[in-house]
């Protein structure tokens, strides 16, 4: 399989000097429209996917987003990789405003929102232990640092259903009790989808706030994170713009996580008793196993 990294953020992460060949199209899925059009384009020879979370001008909310959508297009689209850039508020001092965060763990508070492809008719259990992938946030970090962007190599995400930021009780329990570092409203189910998808993913939680537990930086002011995640937007520009010369364009071996053999033992369901209507919708997602049996 050729490599093919996607990206998925806001718009200010597309602007990447040297993208060949950039075009704008839409992907057909049996599980809806997607969040927006995908850009593609090909930098220093690897080919690249790029999708607006929210939408080009912001109009879904992190509850409406259309994850399972976005994530099969990606997969229609052929791609192996997944970077997700997101904003985050932060619950430790030293996680400040402008840091970046490989995210290698999640709590998902999140009740809103379809977080699997799979139900009655065809089930399945992937591991989600290690939620995102080693390899590719380890690349991730090391780039960030080699740009001097202040990164940290691990940390657990709360993903938080939104769209209202916390209550100061909710922080104070998430970072005291729970241990959480960073919070924020899009990580799950993205990750998950991911994972059952066969993708490996990598997250930076970039941080625009303290959430509202700093006593000396009171409640979250979107003014502020907009100023934040406008210089944040820039360092990941010059993240993604170096992530070929280390990832390559070649056949891309088999990730030494798994990631992308996370259904090998995954489906339960005998296949005589599989919904076909439902395999119909899984043939991207699924179609590696599905095709096997």
């Amino acid at each position: 399989m050729q490599m093919k990294l996607g990206i998925i953020g806001g718009s200010g992460v597309y602007d990447i000097a040297g993208l060949e060949n950039p075009q704008w199209q839409t992907v057909a899925s049996p599980w809806g429209a997607a969040s927006d059009a995908v850009l593609t384009g090909r930098l220093d020879g690897l080919d690249m996917v790029f999708l607006p979370r929210h939408g080009r001008g912001h109009i879904h909310s992190p509850s409406t987003v259309p994850y399972r959508a976005n994530i099969d297009v990606l997969k229609r689209l052929g791609v192996t990789d997944i970077l997700s850039v997101s904003a985050c508020g932060s619950f430790h001092e030293d996680l400040a405003p402008g840091d970046f965060v490989m995210v290698d763990q999640y709590i998902d508070r999140t009740f809103a929102r379809e977080n699997s492809f799979f139900g009655p008719g065809c089930v399945a259990h992937v591991s989600l232990a290690h939620p995102t992938c080693g390899r590719l946030s380890s690349l991730c970090h090391t780039l960030a640092q080699d740009l001097g962007i202040r990164t940290h190599g691990r940390g657990t995400y709360l993903a938080m259903e939104g769209p209202q930021f916390s209550t100061l009780a909710e922080s104070q329990l998430y970072r005291t009790v729970w241990g959480c570092d960073v919070i924020g409203m899009t990580g799950m189910p993205e990750a998950k989808l991911a994972r059952e998808a066969e993708m490996c993913y990598a997250s930076i939680a970039m941080i625009t706030d303290y959430d509202c537990w700093h006593a000396e930086h009171g409640s979250v002011q979107v003014s502020d994170v907009v100023r934040v995640m406008t210089a944040n937007a820039q360092a990941a520009r010059a993240l993604i713009a170096q992530i070929p010369a280390v990832l390559g364009n070649g056949p891309r071996s088999r990730c030494t996580q798994g990631c992308d053999h996370a259904l090998d033992h995954a489906i339960m369901t005998n296949a005589k008793k599989r919904d076909p209507a439902l395999l119909a919708k899984l043939d991207a997602v699924a179609g590696r196993v599905l095709g096997e049996t």
